[in-house]
């Protein structure tokens, strides 16, 4: 036991390290959402069940985001950094009085949520009625828990990512999932959908729990105090605020667009979050783990009044971040029925919400790269400490997202001509319930506009990051596009070789048809010399960095030789 705590709670040194190891627990926590999502789609289809299923979501998530207010992790690892600065002592003073004030404001908050819950679900969901909104009632006031055992996990990972503790923490997302499929396998059957929601409970008691151990091998672990460090909690609520009060506006939005998606065709709600949920893969597994690696280098670096090593770490953020996501973009909009039949088309879920979920996954997929950029550049100005620019930077987008669906809706319903040239694009002119697709090109248009305005603010106030990426990204876009043309080519050849009726053909046209596109994609960088293909390359080398005779051994991380 001894000695898998002491696993846990390794340190991690290296950007890349500690990017690779979130990335591998993403990428777990990933396929066990897929596992999720199939489950999902196979017993209940894009109907009416997932529909008040992800509504039910939209309470407590807003609330988990209020929680952000004081346990921010991007607020506190600045702030833990410099109290501990000080001394031990001062730090642990920080982390009692957080905690203290956290508890008591997070308690007080849920208590009237769970009382207001029947009004505001009548404002997340004014398209439900009787009996769904019966169950949309009970849903989300079981779900209230969430937000308390997230939002202490968050704590928790504030201070352990201080201490470079990653591992743990890529862990945590993967229990969090484990969760809902044991509630999704055996508690579904007996008690029905409350019985999920009792599994995302138990996933985000995991998520919590699992990091405990870390925590109290560092000594920090939280306690109540009456001496609490007023002083101390201001600075995070100041810190925090504008971030929390951007992630609150992300959430206000998607409540809109669950109000807007309640008033459409039934499914509307689950065909969204569904494509949603595809498209957070590569952003998981990628995006946030660079942005998550990043930050605590950033924050020091600033702390030092470091710039070139400040801009250096988020030069490399960037460029790893647009070379990882600008082929998902071209693979996803080109496989994208593949995708989404391999993944979700079970059970239930028939063809006709695959083809609707395909042409969102499609939509939401062509700001993926924008999405990502935009994670690393939060976090690059919240270690700097100017947090107003990505608050206003979220305020003008959300209102874009929100008005733009709405405009998109009206144009698909008063232009005939637009909304039959726009369906037939993403080939659902035939199929029901396609307006919907008005809210992931609104969403995507929104984030897009996000990461312009923060990439420009971010050159004015620091500058020397366009240069430095500028080459890379132009490689990696042609590479793109010449994975995308790949993918496209050699599907309508192996259409002809493969049983596309069944699961392990449409399995073989796509996997066969992405991994010849990845291989162009993978020359074309070769031949052009990109940085980052070699980087990648090199660190692969160094976990396998000599040879006995023909085998190549791993080589042992230094602290684990004998």
């Amino acid at each position: 036991m001894q000695k898998i705590l002491k696993f846990l709670s390794k340190e991690t040194r290296g950007l890349h390290q500690a990017a690779f190891i979130l990335a591998f627990g993403s990428i777990g926590a990933k396929a066990l959402a897929i596992l999720r999502d199939r489950l999902l789609a196979s017993n209940f289809g894009a109907g009416k069940t997932l529909d008040v299923y992800y509504a039910s979501f939209r309470l407590p998530d807003l609330l988990y985001v209020f929680s952000l207010f004081l346990v921010s992790v991007t607020a506190l690892i600045p702030l833990f950094l410099e109290k501990k600065k000080i001394s031990i002592e001062e730090s642990k003073r920080f982390i009692n009085s957080v905690f203290t004030v956290f508890f008591v404001f997070l308690v007080f908050l849920t208590a009237v949520s769970f009382f207001a819950v029947p009004y505001i679900t009548s404002m997340i969901a004014p398209g439900f009625s009787g009996e769904d909104k019966d169950i949309l009632i009970k849903l989300s006031r079981i779900l209230l828990l969430s937000p308390l055992f997230l939002g202490f996990s968050n704590l928790v990972a504030g201070i352990i990512q201080s201490f470079r503790r990653f591992f743990v923490y890529a862990l945590s997302g993967v229990l969090y999932n484990v969760g809902i499929i044991f509630g999704l396998l055996f508690l579904e059957p007996i008690i029905g959908l409350k019985g999920v929601v009792c599994g995302v409970i138990i996933g985000a008691f995991a998520h919590f729990a699992i990091q405990l151990p870390s925590l109290v091998s560092l000594g920090y672990f939280p306690r109540f105090t009456r001496k609490i460090d007023f002083s101390g909690v201001k600075q995070v609520l100041n810190l925090s605020f504008p971030r929390a009060l951007g992630l609150a506006l992300n959430q206000l939005v998607l409540m809109a667009m669950t109000a807007v998606a309640s008033l459409l065709a039934v499914g509307s709600i689950a065909v969204f979050n569904l494509a949603s949920n595809l498209q957070t893969i590569p952003l998981g597994v990628i995006a946030l783990s660079y942005s998550v690696a990043a930050f605590p280098s950033l924050a020091r670096s600033f702390i030092k009044k470091e710039k070139e090593e400040f801009l250096s770490s988020i030069s490399s953020s960037f460029s790893h971040i647009i070379f990882w996501l600008l082929p998902f973009t071209a693979l996803f909009v080109v496989l994208r029925a593949q995708i989404v039949r391999v993944i979700l088309g079970a059970g239930v879920f028939t063809w006709a919400d695959t083809r609707l979920t395909a042409a969102a996954l499609a939509l939401f997929s062509f700001s993926l790269f924008a999405q990502g950029i935009v994670l690393l550049l939060v976090r690059a100005f919240y270690a700097a400490g100017k947090t107003k620019i990505p608050l206003i930077v979220n305020i003008i987008s959300s209102f874009v997202i929100v008005i733009s669906s709405v405009a998109f809706l009206s144009l698909f319903k008063n232009c005939v001509s637009v909304g039959w040239f726009f369906k037939n694009l993403l080939r659902v002119g035939d199929v029901s319930g396609a307006s919907v697709l008005a809210l992931p090109l609104a969403y995507s248009i929104g984030m897009i506009l996000n990461f312009i305005l923060l990439f420009v603010f971010f050159e004015k106030e620091f500058g020397g990051i366009s240069l430095r990426v500028k080459k890379s990204a132009l490689q990696v876009t042609a590479s793109s596009v010449l994975s995308g043309a790949t993918a496209y080519f050699f599907l309508s050849i192996f259409a002809r070789i493969f049983n596309l009726d069944i699961f392990f053909g449409i399995f073989m046209q796509g996997f066969l048809a992405g991994i010849l596109a990845l291989f162009a994609g993978f020359v074309f960088l070769k031949l052009t010399n990109n940085r980052e293909l070699k980087e990648i390359t090199l660190f692969v080398r160094k976990k396998f960095s000599y040879v006995e005779g023909k085998k190549i051994v791993a080589k042992p991380e230094p602290e684990e030789l004998p």
